[in-house]
């Protein structure tokens, strides 16, 4: 069945489990076991409907560019600093 396990195995399994532990043990364990499986699946659907209703709560972003443009051309520099440094060695060499 189970990898050739059978259904007796499985029995006389069980059994020497509720011989070790008693059955309040188990009954125990089994309760919360089951309870934290019903918080974490709480918690789960919670999240959902919380980023749900931040999306829809809030406005879309709005971007502006009233700051003056200011960019800076690396290629152009570079292009200028090559352009100096031939006319440098030029004046070292005299």
């Amino acid at each position: 069945m189970l990898g050739g396990i059978s259904i007796w195995q499985l029995l006389i399994v069980l059994g020497i489990i509720i011989l070790i532990f008693g059955t309040k043990k188990l009954r125990n364990v089994g309760t919360d076991l089951g309870g934290a499986v019903k918080g974490f699946k709480k918690a789960i659907n919670e999240e959902e409907k919380d980023g749900d209703k931040k999306d829809a709560d809030q406005p879309q972003a709005k971007v502006s560019h009233e700051e003056a443009g200011n960019t800076y051309d690396v290629q152009a520099e570079e292009k200028r600093a090559a352009e100096e440094r031939p006319t440098e060695r030029n004046e070292e060499r005299k």
